[in-house]
């Protein structure tokens, strides 16, 4: 059964990961896991490497999917696709935002020095959705 827009909104707001999926040329989609933000009713985005090979490919393409499921206690997703709103430089605040929602306290401030430290400049990726498919299976 498909999901309500409040229903999909709510359950995409939760820490899930995410696969991202975007166009790779003529391989099949580039499909990785990565942490995102939402907002009901917002944008997503995701935080990732201003060189990495996902924000290559989602500048190229100019769009991308996020898809993000359970299986307990019943098999719900959430698949949401569009174009890309804006591209940003990342921020520390973006960083500490992020690594909030997916780690806690006692994890969190390890993880932000070995970003800090590691992960070299970011790029803010905001996907405007246009196209949802949802289900619950249970």
């Amino acid at each position: 059964m498909a999901l309500t827009v409040e229903d999909r909104q709510s359950f995409l707001a939760e820490p899930h990961i995410a696969a991202l999926s975007v166009v790779n040329g003529d391989r099949g989609p580039l499909t990785v896991p990565v942490w995102y933000q939402y907002t009901p009713g917002g944008e997503p985005w995701v935080l990732t490497a201003a060189d990495s090979r996902k924000a290559e490919l989602i500048r190229a393409a100019g769009r991308f999917t996020l898809m993000v499921e359970r299986v307990e206690p019943t098999v719900r997703y959430v698949t949401v696709e569009g174009p890309v709103a804006r591209i940003d430089e990342g921020t520390d605040d973006h960083l500490v935002e992020i690594t909030n929602r997916y780690l806690p306290p006692e994890k969190a401030a390890e993880y932000l020095t070995f970003a800090r430290a590691e992960l070299g400049p970011q790029v803010l990726i905001t996907l405007r959705p246009e196209h949802w498919l949802s289900a619950d299976l249970g």
